[in-house]
């Protein structure tokens, strides 16, 4: 099941160590776990409209609140309702939502499978994005495996490996060092495209 770390809501990092450039860089730590749990404990008990999930919040509102519930939305664990109001995501739900990664580059090389010459940088990317999104690392692996079949990257060839669990097993490591999915991604789409 999809896991959470509560990441810092401008540059992600799940540590003290933010990057150079982050808005809450010396931002204590309990600071920024307090507001998630602020946002998450309220909408817990139920949708509510924004306003109403400032004035519940137990902790005062403040531009870290802001920026985390900017990050829940982006993230998808919290979407706006029909009616406008904010509801978080159960677990399954989440799971589903996240499944097709929709941003792209990730939608176009989600959709339209890879092709040799950038099968490495295709296969990179969504492990980055599925760990990013906090799928463990066998559903990661099913899922990228899946892929591999059901897109027909595998059918066109070009792989070193034997299986597609082999080719998703020798990228293992980047899930466990975390490394993100966008130069990747971008490397890929660009040579997806112009083989269209």
């Amino acid at each position: 099941m999809a896991q959470f770390q509560y990441p810092c809501p401008d540059c992600r990092t799940t540590t003290n160590l933010h990057t150079p450039d982050c808005r809450f860089d010396g931002t204590p730590w309990t600071d920024i776990e307090a507001a998630y749990i602020d946002i998450l404990s309220t909408l817990a008990q139920g949708a509510k409209r924004e306003g109403r999930l400032r004035e519940e919040s137990p902790g005062r509102w403040d531009r870290l609140h802001s920026a985390t519930l900017s990050r829940l939305r982006h993230d998808q664990r919290v979407r706006e309702t029909p009616g406008g109001a904010l509801e978080l995501l159960t677990p399954v739900a989440f799971k589903e939502q996240i499944a097709v990664p929709s941003q792209e580059p990730l939608g176009l090389i989600y959709e339209e499978g890879s092709v040799p010459g950038c099968h490495d940088h295709a296969v990179f990317a969504l492990i980055a994005y599925y760990e990013m999104v906090g799928l463990s690392w066998s559903e990661t692996r099913e899922y990228v495996t899946d892929w591999l079949r059901e897109s027909g990257t595998w059918n066109r060839g070009g792989f070193e490996e034997a299986t597609p669990e082999a080719v998703v097993d020798n990228k293992r490591h980047v899930y466990v060092r975390g490394y993100g999915w966008r130069q990747a991604a971008e490397e890929a789409a660009a040579v997806i495209k112009r083989r269209k």
